[in-house]
């Protein structure tokens, strides 16, 4: 498509979110010893919630987030930020993966979201919040038999869903491609996520966390009845220690044999103009995901951008900076997409276009490994799901942490972890045949249909 290289040409490879005068200074980084009574290791939306949800808990607890960049420069702020009740990623996979648990991950995913909304309130965090529902739209004729599915599964919970037909759905979000779609239209919407992450570091530092940017964490040493959290420049002592280290899966070596840092690739365009707006509709505003087996996800800005993603790929070793994401020929795929998708936008350009690694699991939700004695947790695996899900995780990461019980702590989604992920070379073999499989299933069938239906038996959801 010739558009492409043009409408990509003057595009900064950097996310949106983050390119933003209002981002606030950095902390100072650590430098000699100290001693805390919880220390976390990462300073996204996990790290930042554990900290809130310990002091909100206990404000006498002694808190230190370390982060090894900048609080929010990671998973946190690059996502679409698309708002979910769910915690298991989206109700569908929470009914593969737990169904005896189902009844209680839905309630806690409407406490957590409650929760997640009542801190931003409580403390005046600006994140741009519209509570425009979600719409999860079928591309082609043979995603409105998944979309009927979720619709029965949201009803029987529930959930205020409508399903509708091709026409119904191309009044609310003009596209060719789509056939019918999903809308949930309560507790959820779009979030700016680089503007949550700083109004939660605020709130947290107004909590009294101590939070050290610039501090990568270089050795963890068990003493014990201690741990030692070992930087550049300096040393935590803690007895207690939660991993919110997302796809860089840091913390101790086995983390990765459960996580796949995988990456995910997005653009933003120009604010669209009134006339350019009337072409599409999308007067409600939801954010939205499609049915296609190589998904997309989309939604606005406050200013009238678009927020297009999806594209995920896979580097050899967990690679987290590859160069070829900071190439822009590397966006020519995801921006063809995006005009098959809104054809009667061929005139609008791109300025902004960025990767970065998500954490992915065979569950493609939230888990949570134990280390060292059980003084450390790990939480992550959110596979791009985390805006509100991560909340959940810091909490029940932190009860795990600190030995609390309870039947919700007996469920399997807190008890068990995902599937083994094969060492490399085997990951990243499995890996590149998966993808290319997934990026040409739905047109060429074949190989790659059966390709994928072996993942899938594997215990892989794609």
């Amino acid at each position: 498509m010739t558009a492409i290289p043009k409408a990509l040409a003057d595009a900064t490879l950097y996310p949106f979110w983050l390119d933003n005068p209002l981002a606030p200074d950095s902390e100072r980084h650590l430098v000699g010893r100290t001693d805390a009574d919880l220390a976390i290791v990462g300073g996204g939306f996990t790290g930042l919630w554990a900290a809130i949800l310990a002091k909100q808990a206990n404000p006498n607890r002694d808190v230190i987030i370390i982060e090894a960049g900048k609080v929010g420069h990671g998973a946190s702020g690059r996502p679409g930020g698309i708002v979910s009740t769910s915690v298991m990623h989206g109700l569908s996979n929470a009914s593969r993966i737990f169904p005896k648990d189902l009844p209680a991950l839905e309630r806690l995913g409407k406490d957590n979201l409650d929760g997640w909304t009542k801190t931003i309130r409580d403390h005046a965090i600006d994140a741009d919040l519209e509570w425009s529902g979600e719409m999860t739209v079928a591309v082609g004729p043979s995603g409105m038999s998944k979309l009927r599915e979720e619709f029965d599964l949201a009803k029987r919970y529930g959930h205020d869903v409508v399903l509708m037909d091709r026409e119904e759905t191309r009044a609310e979000l003009a596209s060719p491609l789509f056939e019918g779609a999903m809308w949930s239209r309560e507790r959820s919407g779009i979030v700016h996520p680089a503007k949550l992450a700083w109004g939660l570091k605020r709130t947290a530092l107004n909590l009294g966390v101590r939070i050290y940017e610039h501090t990568p964490m270089t050795v963890v040493e068990d003493n014990g009845t201690m741990l030692t959290i070992v930087t550049h420049d300096g040393q935590i002592k803690s007895p207690k220690v939660l991993f919110a280290t997302n796809a860089w899966n840091a913390g101790h070596k086995n983390i990765k044999t459960r996580i796949v840092s995988a990456r995910d690739r997005v653009l933003a365009t120009e604010p669209l103009t009134e006339e350019q707006l009337s072409r599409l509709g999308w007067k409600n505003r939801q954010g939205v995901y499609d049915t296609r087996t190589q998904l997309n996800y989309m939604r606005l800005t406050r200013d009238n951008r678009i927020i297009f993603g999806g594209r995920v790929g896979y580097f050899f070793n967990n690679n987290p900076d590859p160069a070829d994401d900071r190439k822009i020929e590397t966006y020519d795929r995801l921006a063809g997409n995006f005009f098959t998708t809104f054809p009667q936008l061929a005139d609008i350009k791109f300025t902004h276009a960025w990767s970065g690694p998500i954490d992915l699991t065979m569950r493609l939700a939230v888990h949570f490994q134990r280390y060292y004695g059980g003084k450390a947790i790990y939480a992550g695996g959110y596979s791009g799901f985390g805006v509100t899900a991560t909340r959940f995780g810091a909490s029940i990461g932190l009860d795990i942490l600190d030995g609390k019980s309870g039947p919700d702590l007996d469920l399997d989604f807190a008890r068990t972890l995902p599937n083994w992920i094969p060492p490399e070379p085997f990951r990243w073999i499995g890996a590149k045949l998966t993808m290319h499989a997934l990026d040409e299933v739905d047109q060429k069938g074949g190989w790659r249909k059966h390709w994928i239906n072996m993942v899938h038996k594997m215990g892989f959801p794609l």
